[in-house]
């Protein structure tokens, strides 16, 4: 009997043994699963900290869009008005616009470097749209741009509505540019590069009769070969913004406080000149 009572005895304490570790093994993960949550949280919005402490912005810019972002081969500089715009957001969050760095991006590169960490924002020609508001965060517009044409002088094509079947349109991959114009001319074929170099110099080369996307990129080439023209005026209107990773409301504020800046005290007029006042 004694010996009964005393197994029973020891029964009763494993049991209860097991259910205080099962609880507190619980508790354990729970408070991981809390810690790596908050640590998660923390890395988001501790963003413009990291950035001070390191001492320098990382921007993800283009290489090949004159203009915008344009690499000169002979000195591997960048150069154009994203990158000036994102050197003046270095300056006034870093006091030194020479703390901006830059890393190549292109249409269907830049929101995967982003979410990986290779770069802290985009300044790469990036219209906002809803579909990418899903993506990523965006600031204020900083440019207005709108979709038009690349033609040869003297092409038949003149606007979107003399594109058909039989007059292939060259895009690049990644681009809203793709989407625009499929819709604006679905029996179009629509042949899809790359890169902006790729496009123009397919075009160049007679592989399509017209070359889409913004205005601001077209008028860059067009720069660069006065044998062809804009043509047809825009069709859509493409706002661009600078992206940062989602959830980083804290940087998107620094740079929206930075663009309302370069607006009103003339240095944004200053830079769009320099840029775009061509005549």
């Amino acid at each position: 009997m004694k010996k009964l009572i005393l197994l029973t005895v020891v029964a009763l304490m494993s049991v209860l043994l097991l259910a205080a570790c099962g609880s507190g093994a619980s508790k354990e993960v729970a408070t991981t699963g809390e810690s790596k949550e908050g640590n998660a949280e923390q890395r988001v919005s501790g963003i413009l900290d990291t950035i001070k402490q390191r001492d320098k912005i990382v921007f993800g810019v283009k290489h090949d869009t004159k203009l915008f972002g344009l690499k000169d081969p002979a000195t591997g500089e960048v150069a154009g008005f994203d990158i000036d715009i994102a050197r003046q957001i270095a300056k006034e969050i870093l006091g030194d616009e020479n703390k901006a760095e830059f890393v190549e991006v292109t249409s269907k590169t830049r929101i995967p470097l982003l979410n990986k960490g290779d770069i802290d924002a985009i300044v790469a020609t990036m219209t906002i749209t809803e579909e990418r508001k899903k993506e990523v965060d965006f600031s204020n517009v900083y440019f207005e741009a709108g979709q038009s044409l690349l033609v040869k002088k003297g092409s038949p094509v003149q606007s979107i509505e003399d594109l058909t079947k039989d007059t292939p349109v060259l895009a690049v991959k990644g681009s809203t540019s793709t989407i625009n114009i499929r819709n604006a001319a679905p029996d179009a074929p629509v042949l899809e590069f790359e890169n902006y170099a790729e496009a123009f110099t397919a075009l160049k080369a007679g592989q399509g009769v017209a070359l889409t996307t913004d205005n601001a990129i077209l008028l860059g080439m067009a720069s660069e070969d006065n044998s062809f023209e804009l043509v047809g005026g825009t069709f859509t209107d493409e706002p661009y913004g600078i992206a940062v990773k989602k959830g980083n409301t804290e940087l998107v504020d620094a740079i929206n406080g930075v663009l309302d800046t370069l607006k009103s005290n003339g240095e944004y007029d200053a830079i769009y000149k320099k840029w775009f006042d061509l005549q």
